[in-house]
């Protein structure tokens, strides 16, 4: 049997272990030896895309924040659904992982951070999220956030700020108008659809299978549009949406409608 390698290691701010390994052609991430991702595996991450940037989307998707690198499939995905004229950003903390996919990962996605559209932020997504949201920078037309395991599966428990009322507020307040947050949960998520409808958003949820042969979906994908007004003082509005033609989409959730309250301030992660 081949050797499990670890070919690169980083600490995080909060002093846990995360390491990069490869194990005959794959590559997985671990964090405090808890596997995060894995490149055989690699469905949900580019549904994920999909769903954020559907190809029936109430608005052009130009401008894009992908909450976390990781192996670079999620933006590998979004770089294929875009325009040429489009914005990509992808917030990722640890230069460490920026650098494996430059240059360890090279292989697996071809030169993702090379692409003119592809901008990279070292830092936390939050941090992106609360500028838009403030009208520091633009607004986004898409959010991807694969943070940890889940809204309460949370690895890194500082990340809990993101899935909380002033975090679904604060996200609500940075996208544009028909604008899509897509949220990937290891597994149902109970009640969050409802917190995201009471900020506003129409949510749909997908049970997701973890790879192409599996059996049966385990993970979630849950999605909150901000609702673009229709101008006439008649109730907010927003397009039907299906994801772009990808990866074979696993079964999705009836779309469930919420009415918006307009300008709510957001009360006041880790990658």
């Amino acid at each position: 049997m081949k050797p499990i390698l670890t070919v690169g290691e980083t600490t995080t701010p909060d002093g846990s272990k995360f390491t990069l390994h490869q194990h005959d052609g794959d590559y997985f991430l671990r964090l405090n030896g808890t596997q995060l991702m894995s490149s055989t595996w690699t469905l949900s991450e580019r549904l994920l895309a999909d769903h954020a940037c559907p190809e029936r989307a109430p608005i052009a998707v130009k401008r894009v924040l992908i909450g976390g690198l990781g192996l670079g499939f999620s933006l590998k995905r979004v770089l294929e659904l875009v325009g040429d004229d489009a914005e990509v950003v992808v917030a990722e903390l640890l230069p460490e992982v920026v650098r494996w996919n430059r240059e360890i990962l090279a292989g697996l996605n071809g030169p993702l951070l090379d692409d003119p559209r592809t901008i990279v932020y070292e830092g936390d997504v939050y941090d992106c999220i609360r500028r838009a949201a403030d009208g520091t920078e633009k607004k986004w037309d898409a959010i991807l956030l694969d943070t940890d395991n889940g809204p309460t599966s949370l690895v890194q428990p500082q990340n809990r700020r993101i899935y909380g009322r002033g975090g679904f507020a604060m996200i609500w307040n940075s996208l544009s108008p028909g604008g899509t947050v897509a949220f990937w949960a290891a597994t149902v998520e109970g009640g969050f659809e409802r917190r995201l409808r009471r900020d506003g958003f129409l949510t749909e949820n997908h049970a997701i299978k973890a790879h192409e042969r599996a059996k049966k979906p385990i993970h979630r994908i849950y999605t909150g549009t901000r609702p673009v007004h229709t101008g006439d003082g008649g109730t907010d509005v927003a397009a039907p949406v299906q994801p772009a033609k990808s990866a074979k989409p696993a079964k999705s959730g009836a779309p469930a409608r919420a009415a918006g309250k307009a300008g709510r301030k957001p009360k006041k992660r880790w990658y």
